[in-house]
């Protein structure tokens, strides 16, 4: 049965901690599954948190911390001594492991690692918090199933048993010389219908799909998406297979993702989540908001320069927010549609110039069609013709201007290393604002 967290269900929760009463949790919470009790620990205090953590068995504790939300678990840590961690941890995978106590002080680490009873899970642990988190090595676990290709089939059964005791889902069977470099996969099916004396090397497919260590975790998660992988080896510079990474881990990145690309095109600077302080959301948002703010300046600088024409002829102001706005708009769809062809690979082929012209065609065809329906409607319902001229070849032009710089600035900060997102928010949006009202006013100003 589905479970859905409501208002309701939590006030009795939270009076269930107030009365101490854990025979609720028991019968209500403890046999939930690890995620949902994680979603009800994320939405009440660190001390409610800590009484309900306390109701859970050892190994299913350990599961709820995996799941918690990051800020959340940072700071449920904080409540926890080094011997607690370290014995949730000595239950977890090495990944989530890893993920777990990334964020500790150094000392704290060390501590924890020097508790774990299993020498070889702490090695792995230390291992994998030496890479970058935000490479292939920093998403892999240790635990995996190989199989030696000289090996009979009897041979390997024995061995994946035992390696197999360790690991929760078994997605398939990697193979690997005598120097543990990757040779191929070696799907469970064939395995199992082969015969205990076959080797190995005449059952397993030689053409493995995998990725170095260092390779970003975005670029893993276009690879296991394109190649519709549920598990992808890890492997070093010397094709040395060293762990490997499952579904569950990239899509934490392709959401974490979506969220900071989404986050920046809305002028949000940092990472921030609903229950972060006003501080920390003031400071992610406070930036872009002053460029904003600078930008209507320059805006308002661009408006008084053209003070004069706009006492002679007080009509032009009438259209002031429509040229604004379409700027703003046409650029925001440009910029987007290019930032995502940049996230998704599907603009490698194509140079800087076709990408420009190609979004230049389709401003002509906006262009052309808005701009002729602004001038039928101002030719209808006003007396100058000079408005009409202005209003209309105005926002053609702007909406062309709008578009190459749509397409321009995403792929510019793209060849400089600066995520392109950025151009999908307030900075395109100003920007079109200042060079649409200058291009409207130089207009207006040749028309009359």
């Amino acid at each position: 049965m589905k479970f859905e967290l409501t208002k309701e269900l939590l006030t009795r929760i939270e009076d269930a901690v107030d009365a101490q009463d854990t025979q609720f949790f028991q019968d209500e919470v403890c046999p939930l599954h690890s995620a949902d009790i994680a979603e009800i620990i994320d939405e009440v205090n660190l001390e409610q948190a800590q009484f309900i953590y306390r109701q859970l068995d050892k190994e299913r504790a350990a599961e709820v911390l995996v799941e918690l939300e990051e800020d959340v678990r940072d700071e449920f840590l904080k409540s926890l001594s080094d011997d607690e961690i370290a014995f949730q941890v000595e239950r977890m995978d090495s990944d989530d492991a890893a993920d777990f106590i990334q964020d500790l002080p150094e000392d704290r680490k060390d501590e924890i690692l020097s508790n774990l009873e299993d020498v070889e899970h702490s090695s792995d642990i230390a291992s994998l918090l030496s890479y970058d988190e935000d490479t292939a090595g920093g998403l892999m676990a240790k635990e995996f199933i190989c199989a030696n290709i000289n090996w009979t089939v009897g041979e390997a059964l024995a061995n994946l048993r035992e390696q197999a005791q360790e690991i929760n889902y078994v997605y398939t069977i990697y193979t690997v010389d005598d120097h543990n470099r990757l040779m191929g996969t070696l799907s469970l099916k064939t395995f199992l219908y082969s015969d205990n004396d076959t080797k190995i090397k005449d059952l397993y497919a030689d053409d493995p799909i995998s990725v170095n260590a260092a390779t970003d975790d975005r670029e893993v998660a276009r690879i296991m998406e394109k190649y519709d992988l549920v598990a992808i080896p890890v492997v070093n510079h010397s094709n040395v297979l060293i762990g490997r990474i499952t579904i569950d881990d990239v899509v934490d990145v392709i959401k974490e993702d979506a969220e900071r690309e989404r986050q920046l095109a809305t002028g949000v600077s940092e990472k921030i989540e609903s229950r972060d302080s006003i501080w920390v959301i003031t400071r992610a948002r406070l930036p872009w908001l002053l460029i904003g703010m600078m930008g209507g300046v320059f805006g308002a600088l661009v408006i008084g320069r053209f003070e004069g024409q706009l006492d002679r002829f007080p009509e032009l102001a009438f259209f002031i927010p429509l040229i604004a706005a379409m700027g703003g708009n046409i650029g925001v769809q440009s910029s987007s549609l290019i930032v995502q062809g940049l996230a998704n690979n599907t603009l490698k082929f194509d140079s800087t110039l076709q990408k420009i012209l190609k979004e230049v065609g389709v401003a002509l065809v906006n262009g052309a069609v808005l701009s002729s329906l602004i001038f039928i409607y101002n030719f209808a319902f006003g007396e100058n013709y000079s408005l009409c001229f202005t209003v209309s070849v105005a926002l053609f032009a702007v909406i062309i201007l709008a578009g190459i710089l749509g397409s321009l600035v995403p792929l510019l900060l793209h060849r400089y290393k600066i995520d392109p997102a950025l151009a999908t928010g307030p900075f395109i949006t100003t920007l079109n604002d200042i060079l649409g009202l200058l291009l409207y006013f130089m207009i207006g100003y040749a028309f009359y």
